[in-house]
Formats: C-alpha cells, sequence, structure tokens
C-alpha cells in the first residue's frame, strides 16, 4: 500500500485516494485465483499484460466481448450482497465470446462508485474472480473510479472486458445449417441478467420483502432467486467444440429467444420450437403472472430457462447431449431448423 500518496482537498471532495490502495490490497488474493499461465503483470500497474501462447493454431483470430450486469445491481444494493455480481460481469461477456467458437483468454473489469468502501470494492471483484475461474480466464486489470456527486454513495456500475481465441478455420459458420439440424437448449440458472427493468417494475422490489420465502418459487425468497448469477458455460461449450461440428450457438440475453437465436440462422432457414418444449423456470412464470405479461413479450424479453442454445447435425444429438451432460449440462432439444422466411416460429 501507498502511504505516501494522500490528498486532503481531494478527500474533502469525496475522493479518498487511500482507499483505493486499501481496495486493491484486498482483492489480490481473490485475482491469484485467476492466474492460470502466469501473467507478465501485477494488478497496480498501468496495463495488464498477458502472455499469448499460440501452439496449435494455425490462423488465430482474437475475439472480444465487453457488457454490464444492468439493473440487476438494485437488487444487490437493496440486499447487500455484492460478492455474486462480478460472475454476472463475467458471463454476460465470456458467454458472447463463445458464441464465435473461443476461448476466453482474459478479463478487465470497471467499478464506477459514488463512494470506494473497500471491503464492497473487494466483494465484488471476488465475485468477478470466480466467474473468471468459472470460464478459464485470467483477471488481469481493472479500475476503480470514486465519483462522488455522479453516483450515490451507497451505489456502483460494474462493466467488464473479455478477450478469447479461435483458430480461424474453427469460428461458428451458420452458413453451414440446413434443414433437419436440430436446436438444443442449455439451461439458465434464472433471470441471468437481463430484463431487471420490467422485473423491478412487476415486484416493486424497492417496497418488496426480498427475503420473505416464495411457496412458487420453491421456499426460496424473491431476492435470492433474482440474485442468482448468470450461469457460465465456456467450459461445456469447449468440450463440445472438441468433439462436435456445432453450426450455430445463441447467448439468449435481453431480447429472449425472438432477437438472439435469429442471429445464429442464415437467411432462408428457422427454427421451429413448441412451447410445450421449454423448460421454463418458476421464476418466470411467477413474473408473468404477477406482471400480467403476454407470453409473447415474455419470449421476447427473458431467457425462460433457456441461457444458450446450440445448433447441430441430427445425427450429432445423441453425442452433444452425451458431452453436455458430462461438463454438468442437462442439455435438451428445444426446435428443428427448416426453410422458412421467418428465423423463429413459437408454437
Amino acid at each position: 500500500m501507498n502511504n505516501n500518496s494522500r490528498s486532503e482537498s481531494y478527500a474533502a471532495a469525496g475522493v479518498d485516494i487511500t482507499a483505493g490502495y486499501k481496495a486493491v490490497e484486498l482483492m489480490k488474493k481473490h485475482i491469484a485465483r485467476t492466474m492460470i499461465n502466469g501473467a507478465a503483470s501485477d494488478i497496480g500497474g498501468f496495463g495488464g499484460l498477458f502472455p499469448l501462447d499460440l501452439t496449435g493454431y494455425t490462423h488465430p483470430v482474437l475475439v472480444s466481448g465487453t457488457d454490464g450486469v444492468g439493473t440487476k445491481l438494485k437488487l444487490a444494493f437493496l440486499m447487500d450482497k455484492h460478492d455474486t455480481v462480478g460472475i454476472d460481469c463475467v458471463a454476460m461477456c465470456v458467454n458472447d465470446v463463445i458464441c464465435c467458437g473461443a476461448k476466453p483468454l482474459f478479463f478487465l473489469d470497471y467499478i464506477a462508485c459514488g463512494k470506494n468502501y473497500p471491503e464492497k470494492i473487494a466483494d465484488i471483484v471476488a465475485g468477478v474472480c470466480e466467474g473468471c475461474v468459472q470460464s478459464g480466464s485470467e483477471l488481469i486489470g481493472g479500475e476503480t473510479a470514486e465519483m462522488p456527486g455522479f453516483y450515490p454513495l451507497d451505489e456502483y456500475d460494474l462493466a467488464g472486458f473479455s478477450v478469447g481465441i479461435v483458430d480461424r478455420d474453427r469460428i461458428i459458420d451458420k452458413n453451414a445449417m440446413k434443414p433437419g439440424d436440430v436446436m438444443i437448449a442449455l439451461p439458465s440458472s434464472g433471470v441471468h441478467s437481463n430484463g431487471f427493468s420490467l422485473v423491478r417494475k412487476v415486484f416493486d422490489v424497492e417496497n418488496a420483502d426480498l427475503k420473505a420465502p416464495v411457496e412458487a418459487l420453491g421456499g426460496k425468497s424473491l431476492g435470492e432467486t433474482l440474485l442468482t448469477p448468470t450461469r457460465i458455460y465456456v467450459k461445456p461449450m469447449l468440450a463440445l467444440f472438441e468433439k462436435i461440428r456445432v453450426k450455430g450457438v445463441s447467448h439468449i440475453t435481453g431480447g429472449g429467444f425472438y432477437e438472439n437465436m435469429p442471429r445464429s440462422i442464415p437467411d432462408g432457414l428457422g427454427v421451429r420450437i413448441r412451447k410445450e418444449d421449454v423448460r421454463v423456470l418458476p421464476i418466470f412464470k411467477l413474473i408473468q403472472e404477477k406482471g400480467n405479461i403476454a407470453e409473447r413479450d415474455m419470449f421476447n424479453t427473458f431467457n425462460m430457462g433457456v441461457g444458450m442454445s446450440v445448433v447441430v447435425a441430427k445425427e450429432d444429438v445423441d453425442t452433444a447431449l452425451a458431452i453436455l451432460k458430462e461438463n454438468g449440462e442437462e442439455a435438451y432439444v428445444i426446435g428443428e431448423i427448416e426453410a422458412a422466411d421467418e428465423k423463429i416460429t413459437i408454437c
């Protein structure tokens, strides 16, 4: 810790430089968990360095993704629980990167807050580090910005940036898709990190009892259920890429089925999904009932229990499901690819 750096004038304006130093010290033990390949820099420098091993790559391509946690953070503030939203932050980035067929390499985070409470910042970063461990990424740097007057003292925003790598010949090519191919669903862990502006309105979370058990949620509280971190699909998907030719991958985020699934399907083709085949989680049924939300709006806003979809050849389905199960995913068939003008039909 730098004991010589302190500005009384800056502190009077609401920025405590020493709190930043303390936060860095507290988070270092968490960051150490993510060091897989041995980054060539220490946390606290001006840039994050990463030793790039290109062994086995013929035409390596870097893939990047960036995202935040969104208004799910409001639930973290209300619950005063800050050690899981970092997982969401990593997940939103690495789950996008894996859609290209890329292996995430490293991650950087950005935290902006009204006041730097070192223990709270360390909790946030602990979640980021857990997400990095789950995705096989190294946390090689980040930034914490104390911005009094811009954010309320007890609030913060959180965003991140992931970089992955894939050989050019192994980039997922949706143009290989054809009628008869099958779409597989990988279950979500809950609402993940999208649609929370609507969720907050439906449940009036600022005035709700977030800690009371809810029968419709299996006895879990509403707050606990909504804060369940986004599932990270990197390791099972990498295992799948090794054995199966995957023709399309969609990360089901904001916009739900209708916005995300079509992005992995070429023109002239579409996926037909039967509603009864979708394993909808109880939280979505509760949201729809409580908010009196139209079914199409539900499928156009939320993941509905499907965090990621994968398209493979029909003859590869059984093998794909077995590989995913071996890697902790209870995946299931959700639809079939057909010649169509509409890229998605839910019937």
